[in-house]
């Protein structure tokens, strides 16, 4: 791959993940779950080593969630392309959530933001990259009282 090929798919990576935060907080459950390949597997920060496998069972795992109002700020996006179809990525997510107000704004939670990274492998589909594996983790310990 030459080096304008080679920033064109880092660049779709970034936006892949970018994309992923956006429709997350959208609520777009089809759209999240239509990023990942058809046997893709994923695991939330707050469960690393449990996976949920296969796009429909992402999909109803999303689905099943309680609602709430969630902002997620993505940064530090690395990007290693291992040939023109495979990829892995890292970033952290800063996770802001909230319950919703009815009218207005929602109602920001008291408890601090999560702070986590997403390490990805990535597969070059038909239809743009998508991932293979979303595997999430904390980087800080959540504190609780008593």
């Amino acid at each position: 791959m030459d080096e304008t090929n080679a920033w064109a798919a880092k660049a779709a990576i970034a936006e892949l993940i970018t994309r992923y935060a956006a429709l997350n907080d959208d609520g777009d459950w089809d759209g999240v779950a239509a990023l990942y390949t058809d046997d893709g597997r994923m695991s939330r920060p707050t469960a690393p080593e449990v996976f949920t496998a296969g796009r429909a069972a992402i999909l109803a795992a999303f689905r099943a969630r309680p609602l709430r109002a969630t902002r997620h700020i993505v940064a530090n996006v690395m990007v290693t392309l291992d040939s023109e179809t495979d990829a892995r990525a890292t970033s952290q997510i800063l996770l802001f959530t909230g319950v919703s107000a009815g009218e207005g704004l929602p109602v920001q939670s008291a408890t601090p933001p999560l702070i986590g990274t997403y390490r990805d492998r990535l597969l070059r589909t038909d239809h743009g990259w998508r991932f293979v594996e979303r595997r999430g983790s904390l980087d800080f310990r959540i504190l609780t009282s008593g």
